[in-house]
Order: structure tokens, then sequence, then C-alpha cells
């Protein structure tokens, strides 16, 4: 593991840090930096251009002129492709430009750019922001402070509502949230700044297993686990190898095959039934590998796996569960 200096605001040492090696001391695999960063890219065009085909433009009902005796060639309308306001042959029409992305994959891209910039010193690590209230002049003299020249990119946590304010209007400066994190935005800015409650980890390696869905997708990630689920999934029995999940018993023709229940449950959530269906009540599945939770006819509710379940979503929320960032977009948050 790779040492580092924490820092305060001030830009004073405030200790040392281990960085876990295999998200910041691997050896970057360029080749799949460029196809998930190109993935990411991809998803990203609109894909809305759209051209008339001859059938879609109006006009030309009437044949031009006679079939024979003109000495022209035959015609039989005026918005053939070959006419001046005709149709479109073979024109572009909308489409989408997602790439499909192992998630695999998707954790090396990431974790390739960590350890680039980290290769780098590019990775700075603060005790604490600590801002009392939103000040621009704050955020700008702590970056001063810790000796950042060029873009950052600062990892924040979403209810810190002060910090996300205070850094807001610097143009040099964007912010991402810890479940956002991704190896485009990373490859994009100079530095990296984390503070301690959001460096990614072995333990909560939450943005690693969330950009599946980022880079392929619609660039967007799941929070990071409650610590609840933290410490279920860091037990061996919890975690379901390869080999198990093809051995397990066949799949509910209605939903997905029951997950290893784990040993200790979140606040406010219980455990499913024998067969994996939901008890009574509780129909919100909850997920401890994505700390993200699932609603009745979502879009990811009848694939997604749960360790648990929930009566409500507030329920879920207040255990540190989130929903997934495609569809936080409809749901009525803090607009910081």
């Amino acid at each position: 593991m790779a040492s580092i200096t924490i820092k305060t605001v001030a830009g004073k040492a405030a200790g040392n840090l281990e960085l876990p090696a295999d998200v910041f001391g691997i050896q970057p695999n360029v080749p799949v930096l460029h196809q998930v960063v190109t993935a990411q890219l991809a998803a990203r065009r609109a894909g809305t251009q759209s051209t008339k085909t001859r059938a879609e433009v109006s006009g030309g009902g009437k044949k031009p002129f006679k079939q024979k005796g003109t000495g022209n060639a035959r015609q039989g309308s005026t918005r053939s492709p070959h006419f001046s306001g005709g149709g479109v042959a073979l024109g572009p029409k909308p489409r989408k430009y997602d790439q499909r992305t192992p998630k695999k994959m998707i954790k090396l891209a990431l974790r390739s750019a960590l350890s680039d910039r980290a290769a780098e010193g590019k990775i700075i690590v603060v005790d604490d922001w600590g801002f009392a209230a939103p000040k621009t002049k704050a955020a700008k003299a702590a970056l001063s402070s810790l000796g950042i020249e060029g873009k950052a990119l600062v990892v924040v946590d979403r209810n810190d509502e002060n910090t996300i304010k205070s850094f807001l209007n610097l143009r040099e400066v964007q912010l991402i949230e810890r479940a956002e994190l991704n190896a485009y935005d990373i490859l994009c800015n100079e530095y990296i700044v984390f503070s301690k409650a959001t460096l990614p980890n072995t333990d909560a390696a939450a943005p690693l297993a969330a950009v599946a869905d980022v880079a392929v997708a619609d660039v967007a990630a799941p929070a990071a686990k409650p610590a609840a689920a933290k410490k279920a999934a860091a037990k061996p029995a919890a975690a379901k190898p390869a080999a198990a999940k093809k051995a397990a018993a066949p799949k509910p023709e209605t939903d997905a095959p029951p997950a290893a229940v784990p040993a200790e449950l979140p606040t406010g959530a219980v455990a499913g039934n024998a067969d994996g269906s939901a008890p009574d009540g509780h129909e919100i599945k909850g997920n401890g590998d994505s700390g993200l939770y699932h609603v009745p006819g979502s879009r990811f509710y009848k694939q997604t796996v749960a360790e648990f379940w929930f009566a409500t979503a507030e329920a879920a929320e207040a255990a540190g569960f989130q929903l997934p960032p495609s569809q936080r977009d409809s749901a009525d948050e803090d607009p910081s």
C-alpha cells in the first residue's frame, strides 16, 4: 500500500493514510481505459438526428407529367430522392449509441485512472472540509493552501451541502459524488481531491462496483454501502461465488433467485422468505452490494437480487439506501 499525507483545509499535515494498493497502486490498463471512456462518451450522444424518407415528405401525390411523349425519363413523384425537396435515401434516423461494457472492465478502468493520478502524486486527501457556511472565498483559499493549480475533481458527499455550494461557482473545479466516480471525469482533471469520508477503499468500493451503469447507460452510479451492509458483505458466508450461482436453484418465473441473507440486517429491513419471495408488507428490495433499493414496477426491480426487504421507501433511505441514479431525476430531491 502507498502512504499519503492527510492535509487540513489550511494545507497542514494531519497524519498519514495507507491507500489500498488494489485501487490506487495497480498498473494502468490503457486499452481498457480507452474502451470504457469511448463507451461513456458514446452513451452521452443524443442520437436524435433524423431525415425524412420519400414516404414522410409531404406532397408528390400527382404524377409530374405523362408517362410517354415528353422525351424525359418517366417519373411517378416529385418526392423521389433525386428531386429537389424529395426524401432522403439511407439518411440518418434516431438511434442509440450505447455500448455494452462488462462491469469488470469498468471497475478496472476506474482503478487504472485512480492509480495513474496516484503515481503522479495528484491524489489529495483532506481530513475534513469543515465549512460552517457556504462560501466560495473559503473554498478558493482551501485549494490554494493545498497547492492545487489547474483543474480539480472534488469528490463530495451528497449530504455535505456547505461544501457543495462553496465549490459550485469555481470554474476550475468539478464536483462529483463518491458513487458517481468514473474514469472519464478522473482523466479530465489534473487533481483528484477526496475527504476521508469519500475516499474509496476495499471495504466500501461502491464507486468501483457502480460505474457499470455509468459508462453504458446514463452515466450514473449507486451510492456507498450502509455500514451494516458493509459488515455483512465482508463475511465469506454472505458472498456468493460464481460456481455457486450456476449451481443455484432455477429462477422463479417472475423474480430473481433468492440471495444469501446477510448476517446483520440494516435497520428497518427484514429477511426474505425461504423461496426468495417478499415477506408480507415488505415489497421494496434492498441490495447491499450496490447500496440501492428498488420499488415495485421500477426498471430494475425484477432483475435485482434482494438481500433484504423494506416496507417503505422512507425506511430504505433511513437505512442509508438510495434509488438507482437513473430514477433520481424524477424523485423529489434537495436541489443542492
